[in-house]
């Protein structure tokens, strides 16, 4: 089996030409044609993620986000992606992304998030770049508890009043879209959770009468990795597949 192969069907499950402007999703470094030997599956391509895979006798690693973000002018070791794009070459292990390409599917994006706090009627919400809604009937405290619960983080972040009611909740992993508030507000959402948000946002949302809850950019992405996992598992079952969590390696069973 090549490499092509796992990545054909990534780009068929995930594709690229959906990816936002800005994103760089594909090959990032490395060889289509070599022969595959396994897989490890990171948020992030890091020293750590490259180790496993040499340790492991893989050389492919699938991320989330891209090595690459807009141009480079040197690839050299005084630079952490310089060093890193190295590590690969030396290592012969081939890296590819998939990104907002992702975020903007169903299953594998921020519906992901939502099923990891319980909720299993979330829905996509129109207008929005990526991110989905569904309604409770508890208080930012109680949200909150579930989330660090369900996304295995330390803590959450809140500016607003931990009695504040929640009704309806929009969730989108990763860095929080601004260009989503119209279509939240008109939605009727009363609380937004996200990775990132910028402090302006929530106090801004906040006058709005929207809580706002930030509960860290990697645990709100970390949930799409054991989901892609078990989908190239099932349709590789000869191969391989490591997720590297919070740069701790596990096995996936």
């Amino acid at each position: 089996m090549k490499i092509r192969d796992i990545t054909n069907f990534l780009d068929g499950q995930f594709p690229r030409e959906s990816a936002l402007d800005y994103d760089n999703p594909g090959l990032i470094a490395g060889d289509y044609e070599r022969t595959a030997t396994g897989c490890i599956i990171s948020l992030d391509c890091t020293s750590k993620a490259i180790e496993a895979a040499r340790k492991n006798g893989l050389n492919l690693i699938i991320t989330h986000h891209p090595l690459i973000f807009g141009g480079i002018e040197n690839v050299s070791a005084d630079n952490t992606t310089g060093r890193l794009i190295q590590q690969l070459i030396r290592s012969d292990i081939s890296c590819f992304a998939c990104h907002t390409n992702l975020d903007l599917t169903g299953e594998f994006g921020n519906l992901a998030i939502a099923e990891a706090i319980g909720v299993s009627d979330a829905v996509h919400l129109d207008g929005t770049v990526c991110g989905v809604v569904f309604e409770c009937d508890e208080n930012v405290r109680s949200l909150a508890k579930r989330l660090s619960e369900g996304l295995r983080t330390s803590g959450v972040i809140t500016i607003n009043d931990p009695n504040n009611k929640v009704t309806k909740v929009f969730i989108q992993g990763g860095a929080f879209d601004e260009e989503s508030i119209p279509a939240i507000a008109a939605s009727g959402c009363d609380t937004v959770v996200s990775g990132e948000i910028k402090h302006h946002l929530t106090v801004m949302l906040e006058e709005m009468g929207i809580n706002t809850i930030i509960a860290g950019h990697s645990a709100t992405e970390q949930v799409y990795l054991p989901k892609i996992a078990k989908m190239l598992t099932e349709q590789f079952p000869q191969m391989k597949f490591i997720v590297n969590n919070n740069n701790e390696s596990a096995s996936v069973i």
